[in-house]
């Protein structure tokens, strides 16, 4: 696939690489929580370290398949049904409304960036 010539195919090119950074960015804000708890050095690196593996998978995803728009869109629905997958057994336990704007502001922020994906690749073919 070669690079996007057009005005329009270059903000389809850039806008889903761009949201994913800001969003992958977003999702990495969460693990700043560690450093509010009483623990060691090591104990909050360590906590630090299990926070940002979601973001670290999806960085090295996002650099490895850069220019393969199918790929990067298959990814964002796979994290949007595993996180769905994790949640939905927690509102069954026990339903609180917050749940909610979690599954919209994940889930539905991944699916909007894997439909962005996809454009992309199809309409470079």
């Amino acid at each position: 696939m070669k690079t996007p010539s057009k005005p329009q195919n270059k903000l389809l090119f850039w806008l889903p690489r761009i949201i994913t950074i800001i969003f992958i960015l977003f999702i990495s804000m969460f693990s700043l929580d560690v450093f509010g708890m009483n623990q060691g050095f090591w104990a909050a690196l360590f906590a630090l370290f299990m926070h940002l593996l979601p973001t670290i998978i999806l960085t090295l995803i996002l650099i490895f398949f850069w220019k393969k728009s199918i790929w990067l869109g298959s990814m964002w629905i796979a994290f949007g049904i595993w996180y769905l997958a994790i949640m939905i057994p927690n509102m069954i336990r026990q339903f609180e409304f917050y749940y909610l704007s979690w599954l919209v502001m994940f889930s539905g922020v991944a699916f909007v960036i894997a439909v962005l994906f996809f454009i992309d690749n199809f309409k470079r073919r």
